[in-house]
């Protein structure tokens, strides 16, 4: 037998890596004869070459043979035709499997039953025995039958191609060795790069390319079915196993990096890649994956992020993908390869250079690939480069960075940015010798830059306003570090004290949901007054500067009246009042982070004492518990657009319960008291006619500062009850 047919099987979408590596392996006839299957030639000593070998098939198949059948006794009498006994001994194990697709002959079940009937009968015949023990080797067989057209095969692999021998346990969702390597060699990275998978898992993916780059034979240390077949020379196997030694590389130039937030990922990864004698060419690490950075360039990040599907689905898994821009952007020279079964580019909000449909497991997924730029070739690369065909070097080239960037008109939006904070700096120059330390100094003044940028004492705030655009989040995360730099630079600020945040409208609880972890807190003045803001953490600093006039407003009226503080949020118009010679303050919030820092800022002006209350409580449900009765003079009301309260579950909406509010606070002050209600809702409608015992006064165009150069940033009224 010099010569027979074999097949390599492999999953859907790696038929090309497959031939790729055939060709490679020096079986120049390899083709993609049906979905999942590469044909090819090779003699006793080839068949051993591609088990050990190959690293993205899943067997290796002896073609016996390939006939179209379309009913049993046809199939039963080209089976019994065959010469079975070339490749099943007379005591061989040979059990049958069957598959059947697009075809007459449907039923596995009986194409196997008919197809085992034949070979014992010819075996029976051809070794001259009436018994057919099955004790010796294994010589599995399989009927498949794809649209009518029938293939014989004997595997010669056993356990498939990916049990490499390394892996002796897995993670919670593993990817299997063979898709892992296609991963790695359908990727740009070479031994001489950086390659990351922050989401390493078991480990399989850099263990699987230690082995490409050090050139070791995926089959080297396992056992194959055919070693038992007395037809395959045990020389080939021991043969070819020291030839595969002698051309292991010596340990790579760059050690590949593992991460996972996992710590028992971690150590199952470096027992596998111990056990795959790859263990000092990897370096595994903890690590969260918001954390990803390097230093290194033209690197290669590949990874089998998590897709929520084999466990239940929960909100960090998303939170992982929305990072990736965030993340990917820091990496400006490298390239990225992601597997997911999740719409990637959509949640990126960018295309990747190239896709293609793969499987793991049974879940259809898509591998993303994402280019960096080419680094420079050396002339020791020429002969390493890949083949077109699969690796469009060229297309790595096609953009500056796979993630983030800048357009062209991005440094005259910087230059006129600055020139419009330069000039509001030295109209506002004088402000801090009057008092004022804390205040506006952009209001979203050019529309295509849409930030509000607050000064609170020598340090920056940046709030960044919705607004449609082109770039893609990673671009224009780019873009905002730019705007920020910009800001600092102009202002004379340093980096560390400037300040960026995404303002969006917030929804339900997320009002009371943190931003960060910085603790960026700082202790500010204003109307000779201390307040502590935080910079970094929150959506809001603590202090709304639109209200500096309103506070001194309700400071001035405060004397000797007893003053109610409703959605107090961080307690100023307390302070404000107890500063103005109030007798009392009531201050509620449903926020027990709000509640707390309120008292702070009371207690950091020296307001303490029973007379100084501080409830935590949805405000609708504490006025309809409080007595009627006229034991607030004045009050203060400044709510959020929408509201959850985290403790009752109920619903505020500034537009549909203002009336109610209202009402039910007057109820329990005394004639002549006075409200003070404000709102940022921008589409804010007022009925005063909904309002009862109320004489309303709108007074929004003079409670809003000077230095907001937007006057409708928020409305404000002045109501007295009668």
């Amino acid at each position: 037998m010099d010569e027979f047919q074999l097949i390599a099987t492999t999953a859907a979408g790696l038929e090309a890596c497959v031939k790729r590596e055939l060709l490679e392996l020096g079986f120049p006839d390899a083709k993609v004869c049906s979905p999942g299957r590469i044909l090819f030639r090779a003699g006793t000593e080839g068949l051993v070459r591609a088990n050990l070998w190959l690293r993205t098939a899943d067997r290796v198949l002896l073609l016996v043979a390939s006939f179209d059948t379309r009913d049993f006794g046809e199939l039963f009498d080209r089976t019994h035709a065959l010469p079975w006994q070339r490749w099943i001994p007379a005591d061989g194990k040979f059990p049958v499997g069957g598959r059947s697709y697009k075809s007459q002959l449907s039923s596995v079940p009986a194409c196997q039953k008919i197809v085992k009937k034949a070979i014992v009968e010819k075996l029976r015949a051809a070794h001259g025995v009436n018994e057919l023990p099955e004790t010796g080797a294994t010589c599995t067989v399989e009927i498949a039958i794809r649209e009518d057209v029938a293939q014989l095969t004997i595997d010669t692999t056993g356990a498939g191609l990916n049990k490499r021998g390394y892996r002796e346990a897995a993670g919670p969702a593993p990817i299997k060795e063979t898709l892992a390597a296609a991963m790695v060699q359908m990727s740009f990275w070479k031994p001489d790069r950086q390659l990351i998978d922050p989401f390493c898992g078991s480990g399989t993916i850099p263990i699987e390319a230690a082995l490409i780059g050090r050139n070791i034979a995926p089959g080297l240390n396992r056992r194959f079915v055919a070693e038992e077949w007395e037809w395959v020379p045990s020389g080939h196997w021991k043969t070819l196993r020291e030839n595969a030694r002698d051309l292991i590389k010596p340990p790579l130039p760059l050690r590949i990096i593992g991460t996972d937030i996992e710590p028992k990922a971690i150590s199952l990864s470096a027992y596998h890649a111990q056990l795959a004698g790859v263990a000092d060419d990897i370096h595994f690490q903890q690590m969260a994956f918001e954390k990803l950075t390097s230093n290194r360039e033209y690197g290669c990040v590949i990874c089998n992020p998590p897709y929520g599907r084999r466990f239940e689905k929960t909100p960090d898994i998303m939170a992982i993908y929305q990072t990736m821009p965030e993340v990917f952007r820091t990496l400006k020279t490298w390239s990225f390869y992601i597997i997911t079964s999740l719409n990637l580019e959509q949640i990126l909000g960018q295309s990747a250079d190239r896709r293609r449909k793969l499987y793991n497991g049974r879940i259809e997924c898509t591998y993303y690939q994402f280019y960096g730029p080419r680094p420079p070739k050396r002339r020791s690369d020429q002969q390493h480069l890949p083949q077109q065909s699969e690796h469009p070097e060229q297309a790595e080239a096609k953009a500056p960075s796979a993630f983030g960037g800048l357009a062209d008109n991005a440094s005259n939006q910087a230059e006129i940015f600055s020139n419009r904070l330069r000039k509001t700096a030295r109209h506002l120059r004088r402000w801090p010798g009057r008092g004022i330390t804390c205040y506006r100094i952009y209001d979203r003044d050019i529309p295509e830059i849409p930030l509000a940028v607050d000064i609170y004492e020598g340090r920056l705030h940046l709030a960044e306003y919705d607004r449609p655009h082109d770039r893609t989040p990673a671009e224009h995360a780019d873009w905002l570090d730019m705007l920020v730099k910009t800001a600092g630079e102009t202002l004379g600020i340093r980096r560390e004290d400037v300040y960026l945040k995404r303002r969006r409208r917030q929804r339900g609880i997320a009002q009371y949901n943190k931003v960060s972890e910085t603790r960026s807190v700082l202790k500010v003045h204003e109307g000779g007054l201390e307040f502590e803001v935080n910079l970094s953490d929150y959506l809001d600093t603590g202090l709304f500067l639109d209200h500096r006039i309103t506070r001194e407003t309700v400071r001035a009226e405060s004397a000797g009246k007893r003053m109610l503080n409703l959605f107090a949020y961080t307690g100023a118009f307390s302070v404000y009042a107890a500063d103005g010679g109030a007798t009392s303050t009531m201050t509620v919030d449903s926020s027990k982070t709000y509640l707390d820092w309120a008292k702070r800022n009371m207690s950091a002006n020296g307001f303490e004492g029973q007379q100084h209350r501080f409830v935590r409580a949805d405000t609708m449900e504490f006025l309809r518990r409080s007595p009627r009765s006229g034991q607030y003079d004045i009050a203060v009301i400044d709510p959020p657009t929408f509201s959850n309260s985290k403790q009752l579950q109920n619903v505020f909406d500034v537009q549909l319960h203002y009336s109610d509010l209202l009402t039910a606070t007057a109820r329990i002050m005394p004639e002549g008291g006075v409200i003070y209600f404000s709102t940022n809702f921008r589409r804010f409608k007022f009925d005063p006619d909904t309002l009862t015992g109320l004489e309303v006064r709108e007074i929004s165009r003079r409670t809003v500062p000077d230095d907001f150069r937007n006057k409708r940033i928020h409305r404000c009224w002045r109501m007295t009850v009668r």
